[in-house]
């Protein structure tokens, strides 16, 4: 286990905290738009044009919705990440690399706001891939 020496002060806390609750708002309606246009209906009015048309409609509409839910599933885990991190902020291990105990930068956090990896962590973990 690495030793943690420093951690964020409460109000650098406080200001994570308020980003990540905006980047949770923001992310769950960006997940709601997702999902409604899942499970909307084509609704296009093709049903008098040609079948093969229709078809081929049908498969983009069909091919829309699986990436659709593809990234669904990723603002699903984007969300949870964020809530994550959250809780290390009410814990106050927010910030802290989970790999070298070290501060990860504040840039970085403002960037990647649910980061546990230090850029530098994050470059021995690619190199070692």
């Amino acid at each position: 286990m690495v030793e943690i020496s420093k951690r964020y002060s409460d109000n650098d806390l406080a200001e994570f905290k308020a980003l990540i609750l905006e980047k949770i708002q923001s992310a769950e309606k960006d997940l709601k738009r997702l999902r409604d246009s899942i499970t909307q209906g084509a609704g296009n009015g093709t049903n008098d044009t040609y079948s093969a048309f229709k078809a081929f409609e049908e498969g983009s509409e069909t091919l829309s919705k699986e990436s659709n839910s593809l990234l669904a599933q990723r603002q699903e885990k984007f969300i949870r990440d964020l809530r994550n991190a959250l809780i290390r902020i009410e814990n106050k291990t927010y910030g802290i690399c989970r790999v070298t105990g070290k501060l990860i930068k504040k840039e970085r956090l403002k960037l990647v706001p649910h980061a546990t990896l230090s850029i530098e962590a994050k470059e021995m973990q690619n190199r070692n891939k």
